[in-house]
């Protein structure tokens, strides 16, 4: 999830601690927020694992071990380390204390990723699935903003308390993005027995910002149907199209199976659990149809783009497409108010 969020939530968790645990400081409510802040945003450093050569190496790591519930104790020891050494010392905390600040606030980073769309390995090294319950975005002001506004009353009046109710507010707000997600999950299995399909899979994931609109992604033998549905009061379907799955023998007849970028389609393909097809609009292009900023649009946020005829050791780009979702915002607002 995005930072704010992850760090926020990272403060409230040891901010709910009873005072005993550090009735020896008068601003331990605010100490213990921010201490848990560091160590929930900790996980994310991952992100700096990248290449400049390899593109997709970030792909990999990315939510991977630093994000494992193994590496939980390790992490916020860790982190707790550092903290200690540059603060904690200096407001007289004991080093348990600092161990605990930093391990519970560790510990809520990956708990919150699960709970959104790109999938956390939890139980890596053993297995190297993602887990991921799509039930929030990864971006979301209406939980956000709650939650801010109880870390920060909380750590300005030193009331655990506020913190605790925070703590329920997210958990409301998750249980209620599960409600959503099983609603969205029923519209999308009624619609495609009105089409008479027989699906594979179905993917239901929350559009950008709110549990409201819904993204329905579902497989049958050699294609993928995308479209949204508002869910709650009023629900409402946008049908969206269909792309064809990828199949790389025959979309890339020219592409060499143990080149570089053979490999690569192949890893982008893991990635995506196989919701992979051509790009509509770039046969050299390869999208995860799981992701796009309108939900009824097979446009997606990211690829990979082929080029023919490269040598056998060269990578495929990996593009972005940030910059047109901030220019269809309106089209999502619509869907949200209609």
């Amino acid at each position: 999830m995005d930072p704010v969020t992850q760090g926020a939530l990272g403060a409230i968790l040891p901010q709910s601690i009873k005072n005993k645990w550090f009735k020896n400081h008068k601003y331990y409510v605010a100490l213990a927020g921010f201490f848990g802040m560091v160590g929930g945003l900790s996980a994310d450093l991952d992100v700096f694992i990248s290449s400049d050569t390899d593109p997709l190496l970030f792909l990999h790591y990315h939510r991977q071990f630093t994000h494992s519930l193994i590496f939980v104790p390790f992490g916020g020891l860790i982190v707790a380390l550092l903290m200690h050494w540059a603060l904690g010392r200096r407001c007289q905390l004991k080093f348990f204390q600092t161990v605990l600040l930093c391990s519970l606030g560790y510990a809520t980073h990956a708990l919150l990723d699960t709970a959104t769309s790109y999938g956390t390995m939890l139980l890596w090294p053993f297995t190297e699935t993602r887990y991921s319950l799509n039930i929030i975005s990864i971006v979301d002001p209406l939980f956000t903003i709650p939650l801010l506004l109880s870390v920060a009353i909380s750590a300005i009046y030193t009331k655990p308390i506020i913190a605790r109710i925070g703590l329920a507010w997210v958990l409301i707000y998750l249980f209620a993005g599960f409600v959503q997600h099983q609603g969205a999950l029923q519209i999308a299995k009624n619609l495609a027995i009105s089409r008479g399909h027989v699906p594979i899979r179905f993917e239901i994931k929350p559009s950008f910002g709110n549990i409201l609109v819904w993204k329905s992604v579902y497989q049958t033998n050699d294609k993928f149907f995308i479209d949204a549905m508002r869910v709650g009061i009023a629900p409402q379907i946008y049908e969206g199209s269909s792309v064809s799955k990828l199949n790389p023998t025959e979309d890339f007849p020219w592409l060499i199976p143990h080149s570089q970028q053979a490999q690569d389609v192949g890893r982008f393909n893991h990635f995506s659990d196989g919701f992979s097809a051509l790009d509509p609009e770039n046969p050299n292009r390869v999208i995860d149809v799981r992701y796009s900023f309108v939900p009824n649009e097979v446009s997606s946020l990211f690829s990979i783009e082929l080029k023919p005829g490269a040598d056998l050791t060269m990578h495929v780009k990996y593009k972005t497409n940030h910059i047109q979702a901030r220019k269809k915002l309106s089209h999502l607002w619509d869907m949200m108010i209609d």
